[in-house]
């Protein structure tokens, strides 16, 4: 743990002692805002620089969303907290070679877009929006946070009365389990008491959804697994992400049974791996495979080829 996050560490479990609502309003804060915007790498600007950009009005700003192709065949790729949709460009670069038409966005608070921060229900709501005016998505590539919030969608649909979105597969990487676990880790990884847990739900239950019977079970992944949903999924996650817990794919896989392939990669941590030219091609090699699966099974022959085994 660096400076910085001690003396914070220090400050939030001193005051809980004495001033305990006023910790917990500075923990959520801090839990609320994002430390900064993933800035536009050099090598994503000339793929950025060819699509088409468009806006979605949501929360307490605009998402900036990105398009590419034809529009035939779209997928939707899903950012997570902290980071921005150039950060699939290596993918994207993969889909539109596959004569996919990839679309993903900004959230609020995140990349190009306005506003200070989201929410997983933002995050939802612009999944939705996107599935209205580019969909139905062939596939959808969800990283971290943006998988919870995908399963989310999947199963409610967004603002405006939208309706579920459906999607014939889905690649979950790296995925935070449920809202339940962000509170937990943020809290285990500035090392906060457990009081100052305690205070940090009571204000996320009070402030950022007011009036929900329980937003632990309706923001968790296991429970908002659709049964009508993709009939294919591609779980990955890192063996070394110090940020979630590779057991949590695992237990997403176990969720899905016999709809999900689980492949687990080494060295990439949490934020690089959905870059990385092995994950790229594990997500078009699914591509390809599963497409051809569903071309078969419409002519009636056999899968062409079996799944790998899990990692």
């Amino acid at each position: 743990m660096d400076f910085a996050m001690t003396a914070v560490r220090t400050a939030l479990n001193g005051a809980s002692y004495v001033a305990p609502r006023l910790a917990g309003g500075a923990a959520f804060r801090l839990f609320r805002k994002p430390r900064g915007r993933s800035r536009l790498r050099p090598d994503e600007r000339p793929l950025t620089d060819r699509a088409e950009v468009g806006e979605i009005a949501v929360g307490g700003g605009k998402a900036v969303s990105y398009r590419w192709g034809t529009g035939a065949r779209p997928v939707l790729l899903v950012h997570g907290w902290e980071s921005r949709g150039s950060r699939f460009a290596p993918l994207v670069s993969e889909l539109l070679d596959l004569g996919l038409s990839p679309v993903t966005f900004d959230a609020p608070g995140h990349g190009d877009a306005t506003g200070e921060t989201m929410t997983i229900v933002d995050l939802r709501d612009i999944i939705a929006e996107l599935d209205a005016r580019h969909g139905p998505f062939e596939m959808v590539v969800a990283h971290s946070l943006g998988v919870t919030a995908t399963f989310l969608a999947l199963r409610e649909g967004g603002a405006r009365q939208l309706p579920p979105v459906r999607t014939e597969r889905l690649v979950a990487i790296s995925g935070v389990p449920d809202f339940a676990y962000l509170v937990d880790r943020f809290c285990e990884r500035l090392g906060l008491r457990a009081r100052l847990n305690a205070e940090l739900r009571g204000r996320v239950e009070r402030e950022l959804f007011p009036g929900e019977e329980d937003i632990w079970s309706r923001f968790s992944v296991p429970r908002t697994v659709p049964e009508a949903g993709p009939a294919s999924v591609l779980v990955i996650h890192d063996a070394d992400d110090d940020m979630v817990d590779p057991a949590c794919s695992r237990a997403l896989a176990d969720a899905l049974g016999d709809r999900a392939e689980l492949v687990v990669t080494s060295g990439l941590g949490h934020r690089r791996i959905i870059g990385d030219p092995q994950v790229t091609a594990c997500v078009r090699d699914f591509v390809i495979r599963e497409r051809a699966a569903r071309v078969g099974r419409a002519a009636g022959r056999p899968d062409p080829s079996p799944r790998p085994a899990a990692g």
